[in-house]
Parts: structure tokens; sequence; C-alpha cells
């Protein structure tokens, strides 16, 4: 028994690796598409902001991919409760990733409704950033389930507002992540437009985290003594002070890290009220999916376990050559 649950535990950090890793990854380049028309001033800085978000955005959700057969393979019931319950709401994702995808090649190849598909990319990539934490903020707060591990609540039910809460946090903290990347990416007049978005956005995360934590730590009384919890606060504001001083700096590497440091903090946090549920049950905590009562057998568990060991290397492997390799400034007349 004491052998399983160490496998599950370890289970649920690996997704919560991946899944960490999608959002800081692909975050950056669903805020620079939500900011595109923000911080382009013309067609030739949107160009160098697609441009520098293109040779890595389709590689970056292969975290999510991953993520998702990983949750599948580990912890089917729980795969299967949150797919089929959010079925609707998994559409409106699905569709948004879609249009942000597709957005990108079209503007390029159809200049007569180039102004529709950054619109498209626009919409996709804000939708799919708040309704990413608003998933998120389901499963942590917790919905309705019966006692056959299924959904009983409705699409409005995820409206609720601990869940949007999650969503707009999520949201701001996405387009930071993208406001820092152009700022890392661009040069001249779009560097300083780029600067000045992360000066305001700076400001609406400390509004959203304060207000985020103050919510957690209310939600979940068990977070009073989780150390884990007080090490996410401490990473978020840190990161958003650092920030704050490499704004005014004018320095343009260190405001992507720093803001990625506050998104893993808020991540974290996340972690921490979770565990260990994987869907908590809002009728009672006898009807909530847990790393326990959801998980596949022990064989299969250490099966994926080894290949985990040698697959996540690769991935995290590759992922840095990629960065390293398109890394610098980059142009609007850039190919990818």
């Amino acid at each position: 028994m004491e052998n399983i649950q160490n496998f599950q535990i370890l289970w649920f950090v690996l997704i919560f690796i991946l899944l960490l890793g999608y959002a800081l990854l692909d975050g950056f380049d669903m805020g620079v598409g939500a900011l595109l028309p923000f911080l382009g001033g013309n067609k030739e800085e949107k160009d160098t902001l697609i441009a520098s978000i293109g040779p890595v955005w389709d590689g970056n959700e292969v975290w999510l991919i991953t993520g998702g057969g990983a949750l599948f393979a580990a912890f089917p019931h729980a795969y299967a409760t949150a797919f089929s319950g959010f079925y609707l709401a998994m559409m409106l994702v699905l569709l948004a990733l879609i249009f942000r995808a597709v957005s990108m090649e079209f503007r390029a190849n159809d200049p007569a409704r180039a102004g529709l598909w950054e619109k498209a990319l626009v919409g996709g990539s804000a939708l799919a950033a708040l309704l990413f934490g608003v998933a998120l903020g389901n499963v942590i707060y917790g919905v309705p389930l019966t006692d056959k591990m299924e959904y009983a609540g409705k699409f409005f039910t995820l409206l609720r507002p601990v869940p949007l809460l999650f969503g707009v946090a999520g949201l701001a903290a996405v387009l930071l992540q993208g406001a820092s990347w152009a700022v890392m990416k661009t040069e001249g007049e779009l560097q300083e437009r780029s600067f000045q978005a992360v000066r305001v956005l700076m400001w609406i995360n400390v509004i959203t985290a304060l207000v985020y934590f103050v919510v957690l730590s209310v939600t979940f009384s068990r977070l009073s003594g989780n150390v884990l919890f007080y090490v996410a606060v401490v990473l978020t504001f840190a990161g958003l002070i650092g920030l704050f001083f490499s704004a005014r700096k004018k320095n343009d590497v260190a405001p992507f890290w720093e803001s990625s440091f506050s998104f893993v903090g808020l991540f974290l946090a996340a972690g921490a009220a979770q565990f260990p549920n994987l869907i908590a049950a809002s009728n009672g905590p006898n009807f909530s999916l847990t790393i326990y009562n959801s998980s596949t057998g022990l064989y299969t568990l250490q099966v994926m376990a080894v290949i985990a060991l040698i697959g996540m290397p690769i991935v995290i492997g590759y992922t840095i050559f990629v960065y390293r390799l398109f890394k610098g400034k980059t142009r609007a007349d850039d190919h990818y």
C-alpha cells in the first residue's frame, strides 16, 4: 500500500511539472497574441511580435498534450470526469487554441482579411488563457460530483466567483509573461511600448495575486500551515518586486525571468491547495477524486515512471536547445 502511494504522489508531482511547463511556455506566446494590437503600432511591429513566437509556440503545446496523456494514464477516473463533465468548456478551449494557431498562418497568407485573423489571434489567446485558469479554479475549489465520479453540475456552475478569480489571475499573469517576452525579443519603439505594458501589468498582477492568495488562505484553512503556500507567496511577490526594478533600469532580459518566477508562485500555491485532490467535490469531501481513489494500478504507474524518467529529460533538453537556437532579438522579416 505504501509503495503505490509513493508512485501516486510521484505522478501528481510529474503532472504538476508538465502543466507548469505548459503554463510558463505557452503562457508567454498566448500573452503576446492577446497583446498584439496594444503592443504593435503597425504591421511591421505586429510581424515582429508574431515572428518572436513563431518558432516555439507549437512546441510549447507539447507540454499540454503530454500532461493530458499522463493524467489519462495515471489517473483515468479523474481524466474521464474532467473531460466529460467539462465537455463544453473544453470544446471552447479547443476552438480558441485552433483559431489562435490558424490565425497566424492565415494572417500571413490572406492579407485581404488580415485584420480578421488578428482579431482571431487576440481572442483565441485571451480566451484560452482565461478558460484554463477557470478550469484550474474549478477542480481546486470543487464541483458537484456523484458517487459514480461523474460531474453533476451545468456549464454555468463552472463560472462561480472563485474559479473566475483563478481565470482573471491566470490571464493577468499570461499577459505579463507576453509583455516581458516582447521586451526581451524586440528593440526600439516596440520594446519601449512593451516596457510600458510590463509596468502597467505588473501592478495589475500585484492586485490580482494579493486577492488570489487571500481568497486561497480563507477558502482552504489547511494552507495556514503549509510551507509550500508561503514559499509560493514569497516567490510571487519577489518576482514582482524584482520586475519593478528591472523595468525601471530598462533591463530587457530579467523581466521575463522575474515574471516567470511570479507565475511559478501562483501555480505552486494552486498545487498546495489541490493536493491530494485531483477534482475536489463541492458537495462533500467523500465524493472528491484524489490521487488515491482515481489512479491506475501499481504496475502501470511503475512502468510509466520509467518512461517518464527517460522521456522528460529529452523533452526538457529539446526545449532548451530550441530556445538557445532562436535566442536574440527578432525582426519582422524573420521566417519560421
